[in-house]
């Protein structure tokens, strides 16, 4: 599996659990205001056995590996490098926009965690992406969590384009999840981009957004 980016530790990526997070190339979205920009488009790879390595030898110190990107479900490999972790006695968390529902449902079984972006309302998601994309593969992996035993969340980045009734249209397609997160959408440097909602606003939407999902988190203010 091509790999970009690693960090060793992280007590954010993984709810609840220390982990490794592994960042792929490549995706199938190019959201204006993303972070990760200069890991998914680089040309850079790291060796699979590097990764691998440090893995075995963490074993016991940390308690799963996060899966990001980029894209991860665009990886040809990812179902194989997916056992190998999970062969070491990992947890293992995907990160995924939901584009190839077909993919996801073949990890499920060796995937026990899964957080999924809703970019934006339904029929909304050119606000974010400059090009036109079937939304619907979205929301068919959306309602594949819903109807599955895994854990996972929802989440979406609050970016300054989207108002509180937006968060409310998400949350009522996505009535009765297990898990809703709201993210602070960070200013990118240099860039001539808006300014973050406050948190007042982001409490706001959280409180409607819980009308339809009972546990609603918010992370980044």
């Amino acid at each position: 599996m091509r790999i970009a980016g690693f960090v060793k530790n992280s007590f954010v990526d993984y709810p609840g659990s220390i982990a490794a997070v592994v960042f792929v190339p490549g995706c199938n979205m190019d959201c204006w205001y993303c972070h990760n920009k200069q890991l998914w488009q680089s040309d850079n790879i790291i060796d699979n056995e590097q990764i691998e390595d440090f893995l075995e030898k963490r074993r016991g110190f940390i308690d799963g590996v996060v899966i990001s990107g980029g894209e991860p479900t665009l990886q040809s490999d990812l179902g194989q490098f997916i056992k190998r972790v999970k062969d070491m006695g990992y947890r293992v968390k995907l990160d995924t926009n939901g584009l190839k529902p077909d993919v996801v449902a073949k990890l499920l079984p060796d995937i026990d965690y899964i957080a999924l972006d809703i970019k934006a309302p339904p029929g909304e998601l050119l606000r974010v992406v400059s090009f036109d994309l079937d939304e619907s593969k979205i929301w068919k992996s959306a309602d594949m969590l819903m109807g599955s035993d895994i854990d996972y969340e929802f989440r979406t980045t609050f970016m300054p384009m989207l108002e509180v009734e937006d968060i409310v249209s998400i949350a009522r397609r996505i009535r009765g999840a297990r898990k809703y997160t709201l993210q602070q959408y960070r200013k990118i440097d240099n860039m001539v981009t808006p300014l973050p909602h406050g948190a007042d606003k982001i409490k706001q939407a959280a409180k409607a957004a819980g009308e339809y999902v009972e546990n609603v988190v918010i992370r980044g203010i």
